[in-house]
């Protein structure tokens, strides 16, 4: 008997351990109610915390550096709207009297600095005789234009007034697609306004908005006159300028558009350093390295773009490059995307030599250009 319960002893032991352990984590397995979970419930509570339930510190930490523009802007119209018939004007010539109105709109912009500096849209400013500056706390002052820049759609103003409230800046190139995103701006002059959402996608190019593309999307509502404005992540720093909206209503849709804030910075600088962007410039244009063009080089699965056209005494014709080489890689790096590429040729500082390696007619070579500088579309007016 002795050697029985010896010999069983311990099988016992284990097999009532392991009872009363499965009755405790699993008590409907044995016909009795289950517990309510303590650690299902702490699980739960961990995941209702997981983001704050409210925004209110990152909104007054940013809010007070986003300003409302108002612009104002006199154009010349026809006296009578049967006066602007292109037919009657080419008949009677300039002589037809004309009426100054004046027209103004709404915008908005981010103090980028303590001395004064504002970033906000290029097409918010263009063309305007007056900017207005509306501070959250009150002050209203005119602002003059430091410089803009058409190609990324931002422009650089400048305010005299002292004490005043600066953005926080964030790193754009650290978001993540599921963040959550605040829009901060002036929409349709109700006033200041917050939005907030996520950000839907970066890196959005290919838009036809702008000559240099690399937005971020959020689904944060912006809506006319947000333009300018700051998107800011859930701590309140400065992520992106909120620049433009798909819309089929001329209303948020849930898709909006921000320069990225490291974009925007560079620019700014470029702005206040020199009057204008300085960029390089190649002189060519390029296409698509489409399955027909490689099938009819001969190239059927390599990387590359085309050169499409070349302008007159540009360095690239000045380099020996011809309509019809393929760009394998520019300065070292490969040549797989037209955008990314002359874009990586505009950040390149003028007078500095880089090597094209290309195919012609089959055969590779290395020719190398001296990189020239882009003249902007249109003249900044400090």
């Amino acid at each position: 008997m002795l050697k029985a319960l010896r010999f069983l002893g311990w099988p016992m032991l284990v097999g009532v351990l392991l009872a009363l352990l499965i009755i405790q984590r699993y008590p409907q397995w044995v016909g009795l109610p289950p517990q309510s979970g303590h650690d299902s419930g702490v699980s739960r509570s961990l995941l209702s915390q997981s983001g704050p339930s409210s925004y209110a510190n990152a909104v007054s930490s940013a809010a007070p550096a986003v300003v409302n523009l108002y612009t104002t802007k006199i154009v010349e119209k026809p006296a009578t709207q049967m006066l602007d018939d292109p037919m009657l004007r080419q008949f009677l010539g300039n002589s037809l009297p004309n009426q100054r109105r004046l027209e103004s709109s709404l915008g908005s912009a981010v103090i980028m600095s303590s001395d004064g500096y504002l970033l906000t849209n290029n097409h918010v400013t263009a063309g305007a005789d007056q900017i207005i500056v509306a501070l959250r706390d009150g002050r209203e002052t005119i602002a003059r234009v430091v410089g803009s820049d058409s190609e990324t759609d931002l422009a650089v103003l400048k305010i005299d007034l002292t004490g005043l409230p600066v953005m926080h800046i964030g790193r754009s190139d650290n978001i993540r697609i599921g963040d959550v995103a605040l829009a901060i701006g002036n929409p349709f002059g109700v006033g200041q306004t917050v939005t907030m959402g996520i950000i839907s996608a970066t890196g959005r190019n290919q838009l036809g908005l702008n000559t240099y593309e690399d937005f971020i999307q959020t689904d944060a509502a912006i809506n006319p006159g947000n333009s300018g404005g700051a998107l800011v992540d859930a701590d309140g720093n400065l992520i992106g300028i909120n620049t433009a909206i798909f819309s089929k209503s001329g209303g948020s849709q849930g898709i909006g558009f921000a320069i990225p804030v490291k974009l925007a910075m560079d620019v700014m600088q470029e702005i206040i350093q020199h009057g204008q962007v300085v960029r390089g410039w190649l002189g060519i244009e390029v296409q698509p390295l489409t399955a027909e063009l490689a099938e009819s080089f001969g190239l059927d699965g390599r990387p590359g773009i085309v050169v499409a056209g070349i302008y007159r005494d540009g360095p690239a014709q000045k380099a020996g490059l011809q309509p019809g080489d393929l760009i394998i890689s520019i300065d070292g790096e490969p040549a797989t995307d037209g955008r990314h590429s002359m874009n990586k040729v505009a950040q390149t500082q003028p007078g500095q030599k880089i090597g094209i390696e290309i195919l012609r007619n089959g055969k590779p070579m290395t020719l190398t250009a001296e990189i020239g500088l882009r003249t902007p579309p249109e003249t900044t007016q400090p």
